[in-house]
């Protein structure tokens, strides 16, 4: 015979094996969730790591990349990671992924040589295009004459209009 008490007792049992199973599910979740894809990085390799790009093809920032399976960023923000241990400046640790990587691997191109044309067109397109603009108006406010507001035309163009008219009849 089974007792109240034993069924009071297994149901006991059962609950504790069902929270320590779901803490269990939880804490493993939570921590899958909390590991970061690529390590642990630090603030000084997050700013560095936005100067650079994956170079695995997807085009995004190195630390931004959420390419599946992408080969290249691991390893990059390893060596990033490593770089910035050794307490180099910030623009020594992006030469050495320039030499390694090549000019390609900038996020933004520097701004001199040629590739100051980058930096400086947009504003000198937005200069030309409201000069151009500006240039057009004046032109056509010169063109139009004036009759605004109803007002009959000037007596010479109508002197003339007559002339024509007379002429072609």
């Amino acid at each position: 015979m089974v007792h109240m008490t034993d069924r009071v007792l297994n149901a006991r049992e059962r609950g504790r094996r069902l929270f320590v199973t779901c803490a269990l599910a939880l804490a493993a979740v939570s921590g899958l969730l909390v590991l970061p894809g690529h390590g642990q990085q630090s603030s000084r390799a997050k700013v560095i790591g936005k100067r650079l790009m994956c170079m695995c093809g997807c085009n995004q920032i190195l630390i931004e990349c959420n390419h599946v399976g992408c080969t290249k960023s691991a390893g990059m923000l390893q060596k990033l990671e490593a770089a910035v241990a050794t307490d180099s400046s910030d623009d020594l640790i992006v030469q050495g992924f320039v030499q390694e990587f090549g000019q390609k691997v900038m996020a933004e191109p520097p701004a001199h040589g040629f590739n100051a044309v980058a930096w400086w067109m947009p504003g000198l397109v937005v200069l030309f295009g409201g000069l151009l603009v500006r240039t057009v108006l004046v032109r056509w406010r010169r063109t139009v004459p004036a009759t605004a507001g109803g007002a009959a035309p000037p007596p010479e163009m109508l002197a003339r209009v007559r002339r024509e008219a007379g002429e072609e009849e």
